[in-house]
């Protein structure tokens, strides 16, 4: 079991760190790997997102659409993206997709293909909003995708998330979380989808709150 742990101060703030974790199975305790780094998530901080956490108790900011949060909460972690082909990132492990120019992430509520990849060559577009996956930067360059509002999805709760390269450490992102391109690809030759991984990620005194109940590391 993997689990990628990203926490922030409070809501409100963009600078957060990561540490990776893993252990055996449910029954033997987390440990964790590698040192702590440096992240960013949501330029306006966090906001409760939808992923395999309950959501019932929730108290505090919920994320919404074009908020500029990050999600908080626990999220799968099942597939990895790039600009390079397949035939030359071997050694990532999750089910990888190119990041070509006619790939997009619709960001628009209206459309049924909202919070989804979509090969423009092969559907008819029915959007306006989305995202272009193959950038003029590098930030897109290695991505993992976060399974955020993804089952079902619900319109307007938020899309496109990702974790991805940052632009630096003292940018916030649109609502993904970011870290140094070294980073992101020391976490995605780590990341092992036969070893379930997830993303936890919220406000310190939350992680605290639930850590015991949700059994995180």
């Amino acid at each position: 079991m993997q689990a990628v742990v990203v926490k922030t101060p409070d809501w409100n703030v963009s600078g957060a760190s990561l540490q990776r974790y893993e252990r055996k199975d449910g029954l033997t305790p987390w440990v964790a790997v590698g040192d702590k780094i440096p992240a960013v998530v949501g330029r306006n901080g966090l906001g409760w997102g939808t992923g395999v956490h309950p959501r019932s108790f929730r108290e505090g900011p919920v994320k919404r659409e074009g908020d500029g949060k990050a999600p908080a909460g626990i999220f799968l972690l099942r597939h990895a993206f790039g600009y390079a082909s397949v035939d030359e990132i071997p050694w990532i492990k999750l089910p990888y997709r190119q990041a070509a120019s006619h790939i997009q992430c619709v960001d628009d509520t209206r459309s049924p293909y909202y919070n989804k990849l979509v090969d423009t060559t092969k559907v008819e577009r029915n959007w306006q909003g989305y995202e272009d996956m193959r950038r003029k930067d590098d930030q897109y360059r290695l991505g993992v995708v976060v399974e955020h509002n993804t089952n079902p999805v619900i319109p307007g709760d938020g899309s496109c998330i990702f974790i991805h390269i940052w632009e630096g450490p003292s940018r916030g992102t649109s609502g993904c979380t970011g870290v140094e391109a070294h980073y992101m690809e020391e976490l995605l030759r780590w990341l092992d989808p036969n070893a379930m991984p997830v993303l936890v990620q919220m406000p310190e005194p939350e992680y605290v709150r639930f850590r015991s109940a949700w059994r995180l590391p």
